[in-house]
């Protein structure tokens, strides 16, 4: 099949358990143990009844404005799956609206992450799956492709791979690469309950932020 119109499955899925532990962390907390590189660009906005996800990856690519391809996702995608799109960032037409993610949703897919518009806003709020878009437009998409399934992609600034690990909630969007999972979910835990620590002791007034004084210092500060 010409480059254009590849359609593979996705084989490889990053461990179910470690799936449930990253659900249950800040998609900041992972992304900053990831020296801040895996988080996708800002813009991304929940536009879902869900508001929390992580899964594998379901990785699609589709020519700005069509959303052949996206429609072949939605009916390949294994429950569980975020379906991950690469819409090139264009916004003048919306990629994916209530009856497609609807038909998502019945098929078990997760979540949605577009690289581009949806539509029917009103609708998407009130089903229960993760939708995360650059924006909302009311005008629909062709249906000719080209488009690619099962593939690396660029979505939100990050490469993506089949399998790896989408976290998204209300902050955006971090992708976590599948073979690197195990240890960045180990050190986001450790990451997370530094700062709650942190915050108790902002609660109680006896946060320490000495820190901040010694790295002023450290830059010759005057004042400091």
């Amino acid at each position: 099949m010409p480059i254009g119109f590849r359609i593979a499955p996705v084989t490889e899925r990053v461990d179910p358990a470690l799936i449930a532990r990253a659900a249950k962390l800040p998609a900041a907390n992972i992304g900053d143990v990831m020296s801040r590189m895996q988080t996708m660009r800002g813009g991304f906005r929940p536009f879902g009844g869900k508001k929390v996800i992580a899964g594998p990856a379901f990785t699609v690519r589709a020519r700005a404005g069509d959303n052949l391809l996206l429609h072949r996702a939605c009916d390949m995608a294994a429950p569980g799956d975020i379906i991950v799109g690469d819409g090139a960032g264009d916004l003048s037409i919306a990629l994916m609206g209530e009856l497609m993610i609807g038909h998502a949703l019945t098929r078990g897919v997760q979540g949605i992450v577009l690289d581009g518009a949806v539509r029917d806003v009103d609708a998407l709020a009130a089903l229960d799956i993760g939708v995360w878009a650059c924006g909302a437009t009311p005008s629909g998409p062709y249906k000719d492709g080209p488009g690619e399934i099962g593939h690396p992609i660029s979505c939100g600034g990050q490469v993506v791979m089949p399998g790896d690990l989408i976290v998204a909630d209300a902050d955006g969007v971090v992708v976590v690469p599948r073979a690197e999972a195990a240890a960045v979910i180990a050190l986001a835990e450790a990451h997370n309950a530094k700062e709650q620590k942190a915050q108790a002791a902002i609660d109680a007034r006896t946060y320490d932020r000495a820190w901040v004084t010694e790295s002023l210092r450290a830059k010759g500060c005057e004042g400091a």
